[in-house]
């Protein structure tokens, strides 16, 4: 293979499967940087204690690693055949990233391969990331020209729209950096007006802790009841402001088979997953990124969504899970059964469940259930 080197690894990147390339400089803009002090100071992270532990090398990918002086960002499409749509309310939606194989897994094989091959052509020394080191990927994204941060946050592509996973490889190697992406969401607010949470305070400004993708992924403890009734039947993650950008028009189906959605997690019927067992758990989500959140919290998720359900035929499945050995899933199943039970029917439970609750944090939940 011929030609300078950039042209190179992008034919080569390509060529691996990824649908997007770009070349960074091995820096932040200043933009990024007070952007991530202000997050952090405003408490927006939550849970997320990672995110401000390792916040400076965050801010400077020569602090992640000195010998750094290029970052090849790449981006995989993971579109899907049909946009989104809402699903019956017995019914639980799954973010579209998460209906098939863990992202991670395929594009770090992807990197890796890629990285061998720079190794061996240009002797350099590389250095691959994905999701899991603190990378500010959005912005080294924009820098490299794959797109620009939407006013949801997300990356948003003129041909991938919002549906692109990204990666980066660290490189030694100087490489001539691609033309920066231009914000082209104009007057657009979309996004903003779809988050049923209100997780945005501000345009380009997003409050983790009343995002849906964050309360059903990140957050470990019970759910604040005043955000559970918003959240409908989203059991993993959120695409709301995703799917109504306008850009998506110009997306393409994703080519990469491990990313199409399985027919089991397009439109799973919730009192099924409310019944799984660990080993259950296990097996159906094995090499899913679903498998991160383990029962308890998908549990938690799946007894909101049947509480937000208005159906009836739920409420035995809701019952069970009061005898649940988790404490998070028990929890959860006094709210949806709080929901769902004629008032006789809740006092009666109430009666029998809270004499025999163990747990402090359950027995705050039938409080909150009003009886």
């Amino acid at each position: 293979m011929a030609g300078p080197p950039r042209d190179q690894i992008r034919a080569r990147a390509l060529a691996l499967g990824f649908d997007a390339v770009g070349f960074a400089p091995a820096t932040l803009s200043d933009a990024a940087k007070t952007g991530l002090k202000g997050f952090l100071a405003a408490g927006y992270h939550g849970d997320m204690g990672w995110l401000a532990d390792k916040a400076e090398r965050r801010r400077d990918p020569i602090a992640l690693w000195p010998e750094a002086r290029s970052v090849i960002v790449l981006g995989l499409n993971y579109a899907a055949v049909e946009a989104p749509a809402s699903l019956p309310a017995e019914r639980g939606e799954i973010s579209i990233y998460a209906r098939n194989r863990d992202y991670h897994d395929l594009i770090k094989k992807k990197l890796k391969a890629l990285g061998r091959w720079m190794d061996e052509t240009f002797h350099c020394g590389i250095k691959v990331f994905v999701d899991t080191a603190p990378v500010m990927e959005k912005p080294l994204a924009e820098a490299a020209g794959l797109g620009w941060q939407g006013k949801h946050t997300n990356l948003v592509s003129r041909q991938f729209g919002s549906w692109l996973f990204l990666g980066e490889v660290f490189t030694d190697l100087a490489l001539e950096a691609d033309e920066p992406e231009s914000d082209h969401c104009g007057e657009c607010r979309r996004c903003l007006d779809a988050c049923l949470t209100a997780a945005f305070p501000a345009p380009y400004r997003i409050d983790a802790r009343r995002c849906i993708s964050y309360l059903t992924i990140e957050h470990k403890g019970p759910i604040d009841r005043t955000l559970r009734p918003l959240m409908g039947n989203r059991i993993y993650g959120c695409d709301d402001c995703l799917a109504v950008c306008p850009w998506n028009k110009f997306a393409q189906v994703t080519r990469e088979d491990a990313l199409v959605a399985r027919a089991d997690l397009t439109a799973p019927r919730l009192a099924e997953l409310a019944r799984l067992d660990d080993a259950g758990f296990r097996a159906m989500f094995s090499a899913s990124p679903i498998k991160r959140v383990g029962r308890s919290r998908f549990l938690r998720n799946v007894l909101i969504a049947i509480g937000n359900s208005a159906e009836a035929s739920l409420l035995p499945v809701a019952i069970e899970k009061l005898e649940d050995d988790d404490e998070l899933v028990r929890g959860a199943a006094v709210w949806a059964v709080s929901r769902l039970a004629p008032s006789p029917r809740l006092k009666e439970l109430a009666a029998v469940h809270t004499q025999q609750e163990p747990s402090l944090t359950v027995r705050e939940e039938w409080k909150g259930a009003g009886v």
